[in-house]
């Protein structure tokens, strides 16, 4: 089948997870710059959800560049994804609200890698339905910015609990590695 309506659907859930995650954003009480500052937490937590956000969408957009088509178990594989990432307002309103504390930063850690994690399987599905000789293939390579990225993420979760600012430093350092616009896919469509 054609990759058009999974590419829809995706575009539509994801924004729908950014529309909710601004939505937990709350208006200021007051008109002076001091009432922005107990607000810090919660915007913090959001540009980060937001920036991880729309490197799934990126990434996504540029995979499905490179494919022809999706089968029963692409369109799964990309429901799984897209319930992990479902998942960010409510991880990101958890560790906003609550300042940064470890448990809810050690939560939001464990969406990531479980967002990771399905994106893999993302990966392997289409790499399954294409083949080995194909763009897509070519495209994803060895792909170590993915294993870095599980790895970063798993080890956060636990050194949170020694400090939680070493956690968020690592979820920023990978946002930062991925955020560097991804030129696999977009060489291998130029070939």
């Amino acid at each position: 089948m054609g990759k058009g309506r999974v590419e829809a659907f995706s575009d539509g859930v994801i924004a729908i997870i950014i529309t909710i995650m601004v939505l937990e954003l709350k208006v200021p009480h007051g008109a002076e710059f001091s009432a922005l500052a107990p607000l810090w937490p919660t915007f913090l937590s959001y540009v980060l959800s937001f920036i991880y956000v729309g490197i799934y969408w990126n990434n996504l957009h540029n995979m499905f560049h490179t494919v022809q088509r999706v089968d029963g178990r692409v369109l799964w594989a990309n429901l799984h994804l897209l319930f992990w990432l479902s998942l960010m307002p409510v991880t990101t309103a958890f560790m906003g609200e609550n300042h940064f504390a470890p448990v809810p930063v050690a939560v939001y850690g464990g969406v990531l890698a479980l967002c990771a994690a399905a994106y893999f399987t993302l990966v392997v599905m289409l790499h399954r339905l294409h083949g080995n000789d194909t763009a897509f293939a070519r495209a994803v390579g060895a792909d170590r910015k993915e294993k870095i990225s599980v790895v970063l993420y798993i080890a956060a979760i636990p050194l949170t609990f020694l400090n939680q600012w070493i956690s968020v430093a690592l979820y920023v350092l990978v946002a930062m590695i991925w955020f560097v616009p991804d030129r696999r896919f977009e060489r291998q469509i130029e070939k």
